[in-house]
């Protein structure tokens, strides 16, 4: 097996052409540029932490995208993330990509005296000192990202708790990171 490296911008879209959890990097390229067929759906194996969750019952989707954050992280997904605040940037997209209509929602997440998201990187400069903004990749969302990672950990949980996720995906995915 052959490692190369490809800019973030193509890893995320390489990653958003996921069909079905654990399908690896390889078989979505495989897909994508030479048409091979990709095993069946029923081949995967339900055990593995990144197993396909239920959508959330009041969840409305577009038909294009999966129903859940779980229908296209893996494990695999997250490693070729470095640091800890590229995986929360990545997994603050993904749930983005997942529920579009219902992500405005993170706009309500705040902590005491700072707001933890927000439309433009002014507005969390605005909010308080030293925030360090960094645009959430795909989205038109801002989040801070100069907080310690139990912060970042609970500030995905209260995001996959007001995008209607149980409290125990919402733990799944606070886990992630």
């Amino acid at each position: 097996m052959k490692t190369i490296e490809i800019d973030d911008d193509l890893y995320h879209y390489i990653a958003a052409q996921t069909r079905q959890i654990g399908e690896s990097a390889s078989d979505i390229l495989r897909r994508l540029l030479l048409g091979e067929p990709q095993p069946s759906p029923t081949s995967v194996d339900s055990s593995k932490p990144e197993a396909v969750a239920s959508a959330p019952a009041s969840e409305q989707k577009d038909s294009s995208t999966p129903g859940t954050i779980f229908d296209l992280v893996s494990r695999q997904d997250l490693q070729a993330e470095s640091s800890v605040v590229g995986r929360f940037l990545y997994l603050l997209s993904v749930l983005a990509r997942v529920h579009k209509k219902q992500f405005t929602k993170v706009l309500d997440i705040k902590g005491r005296n700072r707001l933890y998201f927000a439309t433009s990187a002014e507005a969390l400069s605005e909010a308080g000192s030293s925030t360090n903004p960094k645009q959430i990749p795909n989205t038109g969302f801002w989040v801070i990202t100069n907080s310690n990672t139990t912060r970042k950990k609970m500030m995905l949980t209260e995001t996959a708790i007001k995008l209607g996720y149980s409290e125990q995906d919402a733990e799944r995915i606070r886990d992630l990171l």
